[in-house]
């Protein structure tokens, strides 16, 4: 394969337009991604942060396609400019194609599971999951895989198939369950009350009251357990601030018993000695 001079210049030339457009087109489709997660972004309000997680989804995983649709069509081009018969290539991948449609079922099974996840909207990038028992981040929705990141650092990879279980703990809103042991002769009333006036104090902190949904809904005495009554309730709040407002919540709570003389139960070992006369 030979060129003359001016038909080589041509050809470059030809070739550095088509890399020069196929950049331009990922670069314009990268910033129209991160245009619309900011549009999704504007406002205020619950509505900002669903839409936010969901804009922030598909954004990444359009430009990941588009920059792989557009890098194969661009080198397809440029083996035109080189006088490369690409008729053989596009039959090649059409066979191969076909053979790894017979031949990886799986893979074929992680993406169209992963398709379904995306389109219904099951879990967003920023949400927080148990996938199969594992709890963790959501730092990438793939086609292929679903990405979490447990509090110790560790980052779980799983196939979109092998997803059995999915319990999104941060989907438009979320429950802090909190329980409470009491001393069997304690007052309960008087606990449930203390704790009630502990959640008031939360929603009036400017801090805190952003992030509370509803006031604290007392159940009552839940279980019986060795040495302590277990009094549960919960707190609704805004997606992942459940945590932030749980821990202050039960911090309030301790303060308020201590304040109000409210004993909480305390292990306690009872030894028995029997005295045997020889």
């Amino acid at each position: 394969m030979s060129f003359p001079p001016t038909g080589i210049l041509a050809a470059g030339l030809r070739i550095a337009l088509i890399a020069v457009a196929a950049y331009l087109v990922i670069r314009a489709g990268s910033a129209a991604a991160r245009r619309f997660e900011r549009e999704m972004s504007r406002g205020s309000g619950l509505d900002v942060i669903e839409r936010t997680k969901r804009a922030q989804t598909l954004g990444r995983l359009l430009q990941k396609s588009l920059a792989i649709v557009v890098t194969v069509m661009a080198g397809l081009m440029i083996l035109r400019e080189l006088d490369i018969d690409i008729t053989p290539v596009l039959t090649g991948a059409g066979i191969a194609g076909l053979a790894i449609g017979f031949g990886a079922q799986t893979l074929v099974r992680d993406v169209l599971s992963g398709f379904f996840l995306i389109v219904e909207d099951q879990v967003r990038v920023g949400d927080v999951v148990a996938v199969n028992g594992q709890d963790g981040l959501v730092e990438e929705v793939n086609l292929r895989t679903l990405v979490l990141r447990d509090e110790k650092g560790a980052v779980h990879i799983f196939p979109n198939g092998e997803v059995k279980t999915l319990a999104n703990m941060t989907k438009d809103f979320s429950y802090y369950v909190i329980t409470v042991g009491m001393a069997y002769d304690g007052d309960v009333d008087r606990a449930i009350e203390a704790m009630r006036d502990a959640a008031g104090s939360l929603i009036e902190d400017a801090e805190f009251k952003p992030h509370i949904l509803e006031p604290l809904d007392v159940f009552g005495v839940d279980a019986f357990e060795p040495g302590q009554l277990v009094v549960k309730g919960r707190i609704k709040t805004v997606p992942m601030k459940q945590w932030v407002v749980g821990r202050e919540l039960r911090k309030r709570i301790a303060h308020i018993f201590s304040e109000r003389g409210i004993q909480m139960p305390t292990p306690q070992m009872t030894i028995r000695m029997d005295r045997t006369r020889t």
